[in-house]
C-alpha cells in the first residue's frame, strides 16, 4: 500500500514547484477550492466527506490524501467516511448502468 504520508508530502513539494513556475494557476485552483467554504451552508467536515467521494469517483489520489486528512482534522470518523465511499461505489455503479444502456442503444443501432 502507498504511505499517504510521504506522498502527501512529496505532492505538496510538486505542488510548490508548480506554484513557482505557474503562481497565477495555482493562486485561481485554491480561490476555486475556498469558494464553497463562503456559503457556509455545509459545515466543514460534510464539505470533506464529499470531497472524498468525489475524489474516489475521479481516481485522484492527490485528492485522497489532503482530504482524507482534513476530513479527519474537522472530525469525520472512519464510519462516516465508509458511507461516504459507500456513495461513491453506488454512484460509479450507477454511471456503469447508464453507460450500459448507451451501449445497448449503440448496438441495436438507434
Amino acid at each position: 500500500m502507498l504511505d499517504w504520508n510521504q506522498y502527501h508530502s512529496e505532492l505538496m513539494t510538486r505542488i510548490g514547484d508548480i506554484a513557482a513556475a505557474s503562481p497565477d494557476t495555482v493562486k485561481g485552483y485554491q480561490q476555486l477550492s475556498a469558494a464553497g467554504q463562503k456559503t457556509n451552508q455545509l459545515d466543514a467536515k460534510t464539505r470533506e466527506l464529499i470531497a472524498l467521494a468525489v475524489a474516489v469517483t475521479t481516481r485522484c489520489d492527490g485528492c485522497i490524501a489532503v482530504h482524507s486528512k482534513q476530513a479527519l482534522k474537522e472530525g469525520a470518523t472512519k464510519g462516516e467516511i465508509a458511507e461516504a465511499l459507500g456513495v461513491a461505489v453506488a454512484l460509479n455503479a450507477g454511471a456503469a448502468l447508464v453507460y450500459s444502456a448507451r451501449v445497448m442503444d449503440a448496438i441495436d443501432g438507434k
